[in-house]
């Protein structure tokens, strides 16, 4: 009688995932690029930013060359920053967008899908801040380099080149400072969650703090503050000619980043710790 021999059973195993779906921050950035350009405003603002910074630019430019940009009332204004006038109203154009790439994802539910499929969270921001960043700088450094030179060829006599001083840091300049004011608006996206509250925040910060700090700070605190808040720091990094109550550049863009990676921290960490 023939006695049946048992083989050992192996251990039961899980398999290990396949390479293929594994995250990676490469794919992420890759999900966030697409997401990036399926937005219906993504075309129609940043075509707005650019109609704004290249026509604004070439507008204070013309007045320029008549005169109408100089004077008592109005002020000097030099051909770089006439030039560049318009980057004001293409910050709040990108920093909008930065808004609604980031918080339209809490508003429609979307979030909890790019969460379940990305559950470490923080890769989601980093990938939108990277695919982000590079897109505006890439179109803000066209639209400026754009807007300086058509602007100079309208102001004829007295026009700056190039190779003057300061004059490449502030176009080049212009579309690092219009990069980090989106992202700072898709970092209040994430810790705040609220497109209109976030578009709010952004407004107040970049444009209206300094008029409130001017008209309510007592004289004697009012320049030494004023230089430091974000829409003074930002300018200083993408002026010619600095003002006697300014930052020096470098000094002001290093105050502007200061503000962005807070944000950005404060909105990694809710991102983090808090439930979509």
């Amino acid at each position: 009688m023939s006695t049946a021999t048992l083989s050992p059973v192996a251990p039961s195993v899980a398999p290990a995932a396949p390479s293929s779906l594994r995250v990676t921050q490469g794919r992420v950035i890759r999900s966030e690029w697409i997401k990036f350009w399926s937005l219906r405003s993504t075309t129609i603002t940043l075509a707005t930013a650019v109609a704004l910074l290249i026509g604004i630019g070439l507008l204070a430019s013309s007045m320029l060359n008549s005169g109408a940009a100089t004077g008592p009332e109005a002020g000097e204004l030099g051909p770089v920053d006439a030039s560049l006038a318009g980057i004001t109203f293409a910050q709040l154009a990108f920093g909008t967008l930065g808004v609604l790439f980031m918080a339209s994802e809490y508003s429609t539910g979307m979030i909890r899908s790019s969460l379940t499929a990305v559950p470490h969270r923080l890769p989601v921001l980093w990938g939108k801040i990277t695919v982000f960043a590079t897109v505006v700088f890439v179109i803000g450094l066209a639209a400026s380099a754009i807007a300086f030179t058509g602007g100079q060829a309208l102001i004829g006599d007295g026009a700056a080149s190039w190779s003057d001083a300061g004059v490449a840091r502030a176009v080049i300049g212009s579309a690092v400072i219009l990069s980090a004011s989106g992202i700072l608006g898709l970092a209040l996206g994430a810790l705040l969650r609220s497109t209109p509250a976030a578009i709010s925040t952004l407004f107040g910060a970049m444009f209206l703090l300094s008029g409130v700090a001017q008209l309510l700070l007592p004289e004697s605190w009012r320049d030494n503050v004023v230089q430091y808040l974000p829409s003074d720091a930002g300018s200083a990094f993408t002026s010619v000619s600095q003002g006697a109550d300014a930052l020096s550049p470098w000094v002001g863009l290093g105050v502007f980043a200061v503000y962005v990676a807070a944000v950005v921290a404060g909105g990694a960490w809710r991102l983090k710790r808090s439930d979509a």
